[in-house]
């Protein structure tokens, strides 16, 4: 199994519909073959002591194999969601793991 960690921020003030577009594209990721888990995740107010920040989310994934992550990576639907998202994101930071 992988795991995937990616830090994405947006710009200033633009995370809304950043997430919004995110959203629309979780079930086309999920339908991927291997694809455990996907989806995102922001602080929790109150209870965090190192914050990613109002503009930041993390997308938490699992996958089957690091096969099926690269076969994510190239799909039609990612491709044409890092265009239509191009934009609206300042960075992003991709964190691959495997369990220890």
């Amino acid at each position: 199994m992988i795991h995937v960690l990616a830090v994405i921020t947006a710009k200033p003030g633009r995370r809304a519909e950043l997430l919004e577009k995110f959203h629309a594209n979780i079930p086309a990721v999920r339908a991927e073959a291997g694809c455990i888990e996907y989806g995102p995740a922001i602080d929790a107010d109150g209870i965090t002591t190192a914050a990613f920040g109002p503009d930041s989310f993390v997308a938490i994934e699992k996958w089957e194999s690091p096969e099926a992550l690269a076969a994510h990576a190239k799909s039609p639907h990612m491709t044409a969601y890092g265009e239509r998202t191009a934009d609206l994101v300042a960075s992003r930071a991709i964190h691959v793991l495997k369990p220890a």
